[in-house]
């Protein structure tokens, strides 16, 4: 495996990654460096979270500054504050040994101490789209200098509607050298600003486009909609040493799960939207510490969120959009180690399932949340090898103990094992010795053919499954003119039309459906992406 030195590295940064313990490059890094040091190439690296991409464009950008010009010479341009925060301490890692300044500048703070920081001088600088926008409108920043510019996480930024930020900053960079754009996936977004932004990009991809990382094993588990919050209670107790993130759809989620699981008796915090900058910063500085050692999120709190080791991502509310579902999973399974995703679903979500492995190119296994006896055993055999790991005091003396354990001559040992675990477990072994099967066991769940939905379509149509239902807004004649509106399609070729509350069916004639399906999937609705495909679908195992 080569080397950072075989990179083109020069000797400060080599001798800055040696006291961090950087061995060999990863994929991404090795793959990036050394068209990245020329300065001159666009780039386009796609690779997953967690790969090694703060280094791989962080040490060319170092390495590239001119240390005498006290002004901008780099950008770098992230969705969230954590993450500007997690670049701008590995870029002051990176340049140890160099009189390179960097800064971040975002929200939540006070921009005047950003302002004057910014007027000592900075080289590069790392920054979220509002923020930077704030200063340049303020003449805070001045980019007409600025020689490269890199976008990480672009998926993420674009998802989070920062389409129309990213344009007008690009637009202020007019003398850049080089632009390099880095992220997980490439839908067509993140194309478009490849296309109009750049010059025959060099493009590299680590793994294949849009698919999930092979660290990370994939399960999901089918229980009554209203079960969820249980089967979520089992699959934490039964792996004790989670240190996770519970993904929700809303804010009203994820605080309602925090607060349930705290009167339970787990430690775990909520990260939304609705937290003020110190409540926020209090609740990652104890994730992070890992006082609590679980975190309930929606997508848009938890984005840009790099803490390592994070063992577990629980989808408790599968995603409408499968990409976010790469992002969310993301979030574990970084630099080579393994990571666990579950997705709790009830019976009618399978088609959720279907279009994540589709998406990720890797199928989900199906697994049984576990009974209540299961989780009791695994919590007993924790409890008991704890016990028989602990040191006795070595400082206590034989006779205080003597007179008490005369008292335990009379009982087996299984006897004074069940009294000990009863003292220690006794409510969570109530809660579940009797414990309810949670598991929906119909015939066929699971399955993509058991979906009745998947009924085929008649003679001479095609059935297309459209992620948009009642609860988008609509009702059928709206739906049917807004999928005419955006295919240019007459109404003659469309069939049936079968809504759900979060999705729907539509029949449309077998000529036309490759048609609507290129000209539907990626457009926007309300904020949301559609999706469309082929009812039933699937080519995830090929």
């Amino acid at each position: 495996m080569s080397s950072f030195a075989e990179l083109g590295l020069e000797p400060n940064l080599l001798h800055a990654l040696q006291d961090l313990e950087f061995e060999n490059p990863t994929p991404i890094q090795l793959k990036s460096i050394p068209v990245l040091l020329e300065g001159v190439t666009d780039f386009v690296g796609l690779a997953q979270t967690g790969t090694g991409k703060t280094a791989a464009f962080g040490l060319p950008l170092i390495q590239l500054t001119n240390e005498k010009e006290n002004y901008p010479q780099a950008l770098i341009i992230c969705p969230t504050r954590e993450l500007c925060m997690q670049i701008n301490h590995d870029l002051a890692t990176f340049k140890k040994y160099k009189s390179i300044k960097t800064e971040a500048v975002y929200g939540g703070t006070s921009i005047s101490t950003q302002i004057s920081t910014l007027r000592r001088g900075v080289h590069i600088v790392a920054a979220t789209p509002g923020r930077l926008i704030d200063l340049i409108e303020r003449k805070a920043i001045h980019l007409e200098r600025v020689k490269y510019v890199v976008l990480d996480e672009a998926d993420e930024m674009l998802n989070m509607g920062f389409r129309d930020d990213i344009h007008f900053i690009l637009e202020n960079t007019p003398q850049r050298n080089s632009l390099w754009l880095f992220s997980a996936t490439m839908p067509d977004e993140v194309r478009e600003i490849a296309n109009s932004f750049m010059s025959s990009p060099m493009e590299v991809t680590i793994g294949k486009k849009n698919t999930a990382n092979v660290n990370i094993d994939h399960y999901y588990f089918v229980m009554p909609a209203n079960r969820r919050y249980e089967a979520l209670r089992r699959l934490i107790d039964l792996n004790r040493e989670m240190y996770g993130i519970i993904f929700t759809r809303t804010k009203a989620g994820a605080q309602e799960i925090a607060e349930k699981m705290g009167r339970d008796g787990y430690k775990i915090e909520a990260l939304h939207g609705d937290l003020s900058q110190q409540q926020r910063d209090r609740v990652m500085r104890k994730f992070r510490d890992k006082t609590v050692r679980l975190l309930s999120a929606t997508d848009v709190a938890a984005r840009g969120i790099d803490v390592e080791g994070i063992t577990h991502v629980i989808n408790f509310e599968l995603p409408d959009d499968p990409d976010i579902y790469t992002h969310r999973s993301g979030r574990t399974g970084r630099a080579g180690k393994k990571g666990i995703c579950f997705s709790l679903c009830h019976s009618k979500e399978f088609y959720k399932i279907r279009e994540i492995e589709r998406l990720i190119k890797t199928p989900l296994q199906k697994m049984d949340i576990p009974s209540g006896k299961e989780v009791c055993k695994k919590l007993i055999t924790d409890f008991v090898n704890t016990l028989l790991d602990v040191k006795p005091n070595s400082e206590l003396d034989f006779q205080l103990t003597e007179e008490a354990a005369s008292g335990f001559e009379q009982l087996s040992k299984q006897e004074l094992l069940s009294k000990i675990v009863t003292l220690e477990l006794k409510d969570v072994i109530d809660s579940y010795a009797h414990g309810e099967d949670l598991n929906v066991r119909k015939e066929n769940a699971g399955k993509p053919r058991g979906d009745k939905h998947n009924a085929p379509a008649r003679h001479g149509f095609r059935k297309l499954f459209i992620n948009l239902g009642a609860k988008d807004g609509f009702h059928k004649a709206n739906f049917l003119q807004f999928i005419l509106d955006k295919s240019d399609l007459k109404k003659s070729v469309v069939g049936r039309i079968d809504m759900k509350e979060l999705f729907s069916y539509m029949e449309v004639e077998n000529n036309v459906s490759k048609k609507i399906i290129k000209k539907l999937n990626g457009q926007k609705f309300r904020g949301r992406i559609l999706r469309v495909n082929e009812a039933g679908s699937f080519s995830g195992n090929k």
